[in-house]
């Protein structure tokens, strides 16, 4: 996952490794990611990105592709997240940081990679990660991010699942600007990932079968 700059820019690198010291900004222990309870604002969204043949995904296919996407943050709107840079090669642990415009003000959006999914699941291929905000970000929560595949139909999709609510914001003015535009900034974010996701698979989608993967 990088941007313009993520590699070499050593006063980045050392943003990166200041991450490591900020903690989550909720208790994650407390929260149902599912069903988190009063105060948080739950989304869900799923994107069909066409079918492959049933069975195993197909190697260079659209399931293929949408996970490299998922993984690297492509599917991120490029005005909104102007750069998103993570701190290790491993998506396991990891720590990003987002670099965010909102109505033509920066914001860096700190947050840390939550879980990874690989998993075969009642007939359905798998592959995700989330991340969990921290200390410093505008909100606080967590968002999922998945491709899965029926196997028994071939139909893939892209999902997006979030729960969250408004960290503590000591400027008045963001706290002001984040109150009346901050959730419409969110549900445009998911909502653009969705056609980007749609869009970006498309060509894949295109070829015929070129092999199953082992």
């Amino acid at each position: 996952m990088t941007g313009p700059g993520c590699a070499d820019d050593p006063a980045l690198r050392r943003r990166l490794a200041r991450l490591r010291e900020l903690p989550v900004n909720f208790d994650v222990d407390r929260v149902d990611p599912l069903d988190p309870g009063p105060g948080w604002r739950v989304d869900d969204f799923r994107q069909p990105l066409g079918a492959e043949p049933p069975g195993p995904p197909l190697v260079g296919g659209p399931w293929e592709r949408a996970c490299a996407l998922v993984r690297d943050y492509k599917f991120a709107d490029p005005m909104v997240v102007t750069r998103a840079c993570r701190s290790g090669e491993s998506l396991a642990d990891s720590d990003l940081l987002l670099e965010a415009n909102f109505h033509g003000l920066p914001f860096d959006l700190p947050c840390r990679v939550g879980g990874v999914v690989d998993t075969t699941s009642d007939g359905v291929r798998i592959w995700g990660w989330n991340y969990r905000t921290l200390r410093g970000h505008l909100e606080q929560g967590q968002m999922d991010f998945g491709v899965r595949k029926d196997l028994a139909t071939g139909d893939v999709e892209f999902r997006v699942h979030a729960f969250s609510r408004r960290a503590p914001i000591p400027n008045p003015v963001v706290r002001l600007g984040f109150v009346l535009f901050g959730r419409g900034a969110q549900l445009r974010f998911i909502r653009s990932a969705c056609r980007r996701m749609r869009d970006l698979t498309r060509p894949a989608a295109l070829p015929a079968a070129r092999g199953r993967r082992p």
